[in-house]
């Protein structure tokens, strides 16, 4: 039986290794954990060892054995606390554990010592508890965690001390107001933050709040924004804004983030982009800009070379012109669209030229639809 198990085990860990999409995360269960840590084979020389150790003499000592938390599965360095109705960290928790799952319970405070000794510890999933009090000093012992999955919580700060190690933030869905100023302090390797759906405001940044981060992905959707945030790392390749209140993108509002490859600006308020404002971003291969309340397309956009897919659906585009997409000269462009989106706008597309979409890859990477007042 025991073999059997182990595979199924291998299975569900393999799946893991995905790459990180555009929408927005959620968690649906621990195995979202994605072990870029481990190949294949050091999973395969785990499950060889827990194979050959079943078959061991019944005379071995017990402490070859470790514990494990009542009402818990642990097996492979994996602790699987979830769904246990748990109001505190469980005890007895094996110090060789990799990964340990305590989401979808009842805990509501991380104290000083929940963690002590778990040092090899990679991964820790809290989502969906009621956390709204963690020890200054709970993380200290995890001198080696790269994931942490905080979501779903009831935390108001970000929580002190994250250790230096952390790759991987998802804190989204909690009740986060304010970000101080050194909040991410000391967070070198961090290369993702998820935190939408948290009730901050443009003035709960404080200057420095994200100071010394080299982030590659940032979501700040599903919160109060009014602008775009100002100062966050200039090392961006994603930058997700959806779902806010956002009025304007201004000249300045850009002007950090030459790395940008895709930036979300979708479901806002916005009437204007002020012109000049994507100059600033040279690397931009994806736009969003979908079911806002644009009343013509963007300047700007015939001179991004790499531009690739534009959303500009559900605004209030009345007119397309031949040169709002496309630039004049022939092999100005380096790479073609193979998506633009402008259903939901008032736009009578057959009066639309056909040379305003002269650098597409393909008709139907053109999107028109209806309009539907």
């Amino acid at each position: 039986m025991l073999p059997h198990c182990s595979l199924l085990l291998l299975l569900c860990v393999v799946r893991l290794l995905s790459p990180s999409s555009a929408l927005p995360f959620e968690q649906r269960g621990f195995w979202d954990f994605s072990m870029d840590s481990m190949d294949t084979g050091d999973i395969m020389t785990m499950m060889r060892d827990e194979e050959e150790g079943s078959a061991t003499d019944e005379t071995l000592p017990t402490d070859m054995f470790p514990m494990c938390p009542f009402g818990c599965h642990c097996q492979l360095k994996i602790v699987q606390c979830s769904d246990l109705g748990l109001t505190e960290v469980p005890k007895n928790i094996p110090t060789d554990t990799k990964f340990l799952d305590l989401q979808n319970n009842r805990i509501t405070e991380l104290k000083e010592n929940d963690f002590k000794g778990l040092t090899n510890l990679y991964g820790l999933s809290l989502r969906n508890n009621h956390i709204s009090k963690v020890h200054p000093r709970t993380f200290i012992p995890l001198k080696h965690m790269q994931k942490l999955y905080f979501s779903k919580n009831q935390l108001t700060t970000i929580p002190k001390n994250l250790p230096a190690s952390l790759v991987e933030l998802r804190i989204h869905e909690n009740q986060i107001r304010k970000v101080a100023a050194g909040a991410f302090s000391g967070l070198g390797s961090m290369n993702c933050i998820e935190m939408g759906a948290n009730p901050i405001q443009n003035s709960g940044f404080e200057p420095g709040a994200f100071k010394g981060l080299k982030l590659n992905y940032l979501r700040i959707s599903e919160a109060k924004l009014t602008g775009v945030p100002k100062d966050l790392p200039d090392s961006l390749h994603e930058l997700h804004l959806d779902h806010n209140q956002i009025q304007a993108v201004e000249l300045e509002d850009l002007s950090r983030y030459k790395n940008l490859y895709r930036l979300g600006l979708g479901f806002n308020h916005i009437r204007n982009i002020e012109n000049g404002s994507l100059s600033f971003l040279p690397r931009l291969r994806e736009l969003h800009l979908d079911n806002n309340r644009l009343s013509h397309v963007p300047k700007g956009l015939p001179d991004m070379k790499y531009l690739q897919v534009v959303y500009l659906h559900v605004n209030n585009i009345k007119k397309v012109d031949a040169n709002d997409f496309c630039p004049r000269g022939f092999g100005m462009k380096r790479t073609f669209y193979n998506g633009i989106s402008l259903f939901g706008n008032p736009v009578k597309y057959w009066e639309v030229q056909p040379a305003t979409f002269r650098c597409v890859s393909d008709r139907l990477a053109i999107q028109f639809g209806n309009y539907k007042k």
